[in-house]
């Protein structure tokens, strides 16, 4: 038994120790001093609990180490209610003047980051939309225990990446907002890939940039092509708006969603940089909709895949209908609203944005009822 305890902690030290190595890896070339991120319009996190931020103004991706990586195994959910409050006492506003960009969950420590601004915002069913890039975005932290704290990003460890072929400032989308906004719509972190969807300036805008991690100077950019379903045709201008990097027998694929809403998958390997590629359309989940967030959770030993949007319930695919799905290039019929894959919709309303917060939960922000934003978690079982 001796034995035994020995050879554990013999092993315990050399995780340890590479981790360590891991780590120092991959923020040996960061910088200390002031991450000078002008909006957050996305966030993820990546390996060792390092932060992603898509900043859209700048027209950059930072990655942050926030020194949180003290790991916690708890299996336990998460509550706090009345969100939108808590966080307007903090910057001075009123609940309704608070705008929650996204948030993610340190999968190492089951902390809470939020991005959020005060700003004027217009109303899209659940989800607020800021009308322009100008509003100060914080960074916010929840620990467990839902204590609210803010980051300070003037002296923190962090490196920064340009995002190739910027669509510029001042052009206007359909809610009147500019497009530079969408120029990062999504970001995505898979096995020393950062995945970067969003508007570029070609001529075929929808695109997808594949950055090295750790952040080198060269970038990869496809220009996409999505067939709509719903609106019966191709279109190159739509940006996917949430994606998620899958394997399919070894091979990575992206799974993605567009507004109004096709869903899609293709393989990495098809990308190439400055090409154009076409993606296979799989279902169609209905019209007047825009995804959010999409994840994988797992249930009875079994992947699942999660999105979120702001005119549905929670959609749920359950990935190996995917690889065998055909192809759609058609119209929506009269009386059709969904077609393709299979899928349930959960009866879970009001919920904007999703995550893993730990191996048994999936934290969500949801408008309940009464009117109250609260972010809390659905046992995994539940969904």
């Amino acid at each position: 038994m001796k034995c035994l305890s020995l050879l554990f902690a013999s092993l315990c030290l050399m995780v340890s120790s590479l981790q360590a190595d891991s780590y120092s890896e991959l923020t040996k070339d960061f910088s200390f001093g002031k991450a000078d991120i002008q909006s957050m319009s996305v966030l993820t996190f990546g390996p060792e609990g390092l932060l992603f931020v898509g900043d859209a103004n700048a027209g950059k991706v930072f990655a942050i180490d926030l020194k949180d990586r003290v790991q916690n195994t708890s299996k336990e959910g998460f509550s706090l209610e009345n969100i939108e409050a808590k966080l307007a006492s903090l910057l001075g506003t009123t609940p309704q003047g608070v705008v929650i960009h996204d948030f993610a969950v340190n999968p190492i420590s089951q902390n809470i980051y939020l991005a959020v601004s005060r700003s004027d915002a217009t109303q899209l069913g659940f989800w607020k939309l800021p009308n322009d890039l100008g509003a100060a975005t914080i960074l916010l932290k929840i620990n467990p225990k839902g204590e609210i704290s803010e980051v300070s990003l003037d002296a923190i460890s962090f490196d920064s990446a340009e995002v190739p072929k910027l669509i510029e400032p001042g052009q206007q989308t359909w809610r009147k907002s500019d497009m530079r906004t969408e120029s990062i719509t999504d970001i995505a972190y898979a096995e020393g890939k950062l995945y970067v969807t969003g508007l570029s300036n070609e001529e075929f805008a929808s695109n997808l940039r594949i950055l090295d991690f750790p952040f080198t100077d060269k970038s990869q950019a496809s220009s996409l092509e999505v067939w709509h379903i719903a609106h019966g045709k191709s279109e190159t201008e739509a940006p996917i708006r949430t994606l998620l990097p899958y394997k399919f027998n070894g091979e990575t694929h992206i799974l993605a969603s567009y507004t109004c809403t096709p869903f899609v998958s293709f393989s990495v390997k098809d990308l190439e940089d400055g090409k154009h590629l076409k993606v296979k359309t799989l279902a169609e989940f209905g019209f007047s909709n825009m995804p959010i967030d999409i994840i994988r959770y797992r249930r009875d030993d079994k992947d699942y895949i999660l999105m979120s949007n702001t005119s549905k319930a929670l959609i749920k695919i359950d990935p190996n209908d995917i690889p065998d799905a055909e192809n759609i290039e058609r119209k929506l019929e009269d009386g059709e609203y969904t077609v393709g894959l299979e899928h349930d919709v959960l009866s879970r309303v009001g919920i904007t944005h999703i995550d893993n917060y730990n191996s048994e939960n999936v934290l969500v922000l949801q408008r309940m009822p009464n009117g109250l934003l609260n972010l809390r978690t659905y046992a995994n079982g539940w969904l």
